[in-house]
């Protein structure tokens, strides 16, 4: 077997994006944290934050400063409501968009929910070389975004391209 082959475990962190949620009520996050976990992923780091774009950037800007964290998970506040601003708050970070990714999830979820997708402003990209991923807040939208996109995608078996295999190459100038 070649080490292009091998099971690359990498450290994530799950944040929480919630003016209502608490850490007994975060079915979204719990099930990111354990299907990463299950995946065979370390848990790095998880926070529940109100939605304060502000706190929302600091948190994600340390996470992504640290080059022990290969990634980020984020669930909620990617919706159209007032107070929904996860985009604007993590979007000014990336210094690479991943369009494909929406694109991709709108599409499953269409499966799901049907034009109510419509409504996800859900996206991901790289903010130096760290994955960044920003899920909807409901568990179903999470479990959709792991199960479909991204699981695949953070394990370097997967063929005939995926995410993980490119961490060495990602700080490339």
């Amino acid at each position: 077997m070649t080490a292009a082959a091998d099971f690359i475990p990498l450290a994530l962190c799950v944040l929480t994006v919630s003016d209502t949620r608490t850490a007994a009520s975060d079915s979204s996050g719990d099930y990111l944290a354990d299907a990463l976990a299950g995946a065979g992923h370390r848990l790095h780091a998880r926070a529940l934050l109100p939605d304060d774009r502000y706190r929302l950037r600091a948190t994600v800007a340390a996470w992504i400063a640290d080059p022990a964290i290969d990634g980020v998970l984020i669930t909620g506040g990617t919706g159209f409501t007032g107070r929904d601003s996860t985009p604007e708050a993590i979007a000014p970070l990336l210094d690479k968009q991943m369009p494909g990714f929406g694109e991709m999830f709108r599409a499953l979820s269409y499966e799901e929910i049907g034009t109510a997708t419509l409504q996800s402003r859900a996206f991901a990209g790289l903010a130096n070389a760290t994955f960044v991923f920003c899920l909807p807040g409901s568990t179903s939208a999470c479990r959709t975004a792991w199960e479909k996109l991204i699981r695949a995608q953070l394990d370097a078996r997967t063929r005939p391209c995926n995410l993980a295999s490119l961490r060495p190459r990602l700080g490339e100038s």
